[in-house]
């Protein structure tokens, strides 16, 4: 094989259990690759986060002329996850007035006692259970609460959102030589309906609110800080979607870590103390989110290679995570690693807008899992993967629990 065709091995179903003997690969080739079909792979560390802080780097798919399939139909608003400053930082400056500091410094620490109290009814629903699914039965049903109680959706309708949030992130995946086109329009279907029923539900909050984001939103005393119901729909639907997805995958990923290394599960037993740590080392060495798309404003030169402005441009956050230039001994998990600046949340403008309430649901709900796990084994390893691979980890982990005599 050659390293033309990385990208697509990368991508393929059968490599997604371990993708990380082609991330080597892609740095001894690297640091930049060139596919056949002409766009560039980056898989080291220090070249990902070089381009992830130059300004001539573009989250924007419309500034790739005629970028076919794209994802974001003409004069559509683009969530701010995928826009450029100038505006890029006046939306998140807006959705983040709400949100964290310095305008609501209190909102996600606030949310430590229902993050609890919610990891705590999951659990308990599971304690007499000889099989259950990390996934579907705590992984995924934690942080969608978490983020619908946040963002004030009545508990009743938090089941709308799975095949909304499916339908949105598999159109945001990266899969050269396919034909998006119905999966985008999926996705753009999906959007439209989550978005018209957040900005619903935000309307009803205009006469009755209540402490959420949505009715901070719709009751923004100041004209200049308000947004549009087109932005004010978008907003909600990124945080929606990304409140959970990667929360998901990062909780499960962890699960899955701690499991294959029973030493460090036990070290972790006995030291809970070093969870932050290892929550930290998780988004490392399995992190939630492998890829992200960038496309060039003028032609940068790189690592001796030049990237031509409106290409496309795979940022391989994951194997820059396991770059050996940058971390000792990338491949070995380690709770107490040191000098631990992983891409796990990205880096410069765009990083990871929720990362504090991811890191405090996965604190919590690893610190809780613990006893569990030490009665626990694997069903099936590898287990079965979800098909996306720009936010990989698994469908399903099936765990047999031995129930104390």
């Amino acid at each position: 094989m050659t390293a033309d065709t990385l990208l697509e091995r990368i991508t393929d179903y059968a490599n997604r259990p371990d993708p990380y003997p082609l991330y080597a690969e892609l740095r001894e080739a690297g640091p930049v690759v060139r596919q056949a079909d002409g766009s560039y792979l980056v898989g080291t560390y220090h070249e990902i986060a070089a381009l992830l802080h130059d300004p001539r780097i573009s989250a924007d798919p419309r500034s790739r002329p005629a970028s076919a399939g794209a994802l974001y139909v003409e004069g559509a608003q683009l969530p701010f996850l995928r826009l450029d400053d100038p505006e890029h930082h006046r939306l998140r400056t807006l959705a983040m007035r709400p949100f964290g500091p310095p305008h609501s410094p209190g909102r996600v620490d606030a949310m430590r006692g229902q993050i609890a109290d919610i990891t705590r009814e999951l659990l308990e629903a599971l304690r007499d259970r000889r099989q259950i699914d990390i996934v579907d039965d705590f992984a995924y049903p934690l942080p969608v609460a978490v983020i619908c109680r946040l963002l004030g959706v009545p508990r009743e309708d938090e089941p709308l959102f799975r095949q909304w949030s499916d339908a949105i992130v598999a159109g945001a995946d990266v899969k050269p030589g396919e034909d998006a086109a119905e999966r985008n329009q999926a996705a753009q279907e999906a959007r439209a309906e989550m978005g018209r029923y957040l900005l619903d539900l935000a309307e009803q909050r205009r006469t009755h609110p209540s402490d959420d984001m949505l009715s901070a939103f719709i009751n923004e005393p100041d004209p200049a800080l308000r947004l549009t119901d087109e932005e004010l729909a978008e907003t909600a639907v990124l945080l929606l979607i990304a409140g959970h997805e990667t929360t998901v995958n990062l909780i499960t990923n962890g699960v899955l870590t701690l499991l294959r290394r029973p030493d460090q599960l036990d070290r972790l037993r006995r030291d809970p103390g070093l969870l932050p740590g290892a929550v930290e080392e998780l988004l490392r060495y399995e992190p939630p989110v492998h890829m992200r798309e960038r496309i060039p404003l003028a032609d940068i030169d790189i690592a001796g290679t030049t990237l031509p402005a409106a290409g496309s441009v795979v940022l391989a956050l994951a194997s820059g995570n396991r770059d050996p230039r940058r971390f000792h001994d990338p491949d070995r998990f380690d709770p107490a690693r040191p000098d631990n600046r992983h891409l796990g949340f990205g880096s410069g403008v765009h990083l990871c807008y929720g990362a504090p309430l991811a890191r405090i649901e996965a604190q919590t709900a690893l610190g809780a899992l613990l006893p569990l796990l030490g009665t626990a084994t694997l069903v099936q390893d590898p287990p079965p993967y979800r098909q996306n691979a720009m936010l990989r980890g698994p469908r399903h982990l099936l765990l047999e629990i031995r129930q104390s005599a």
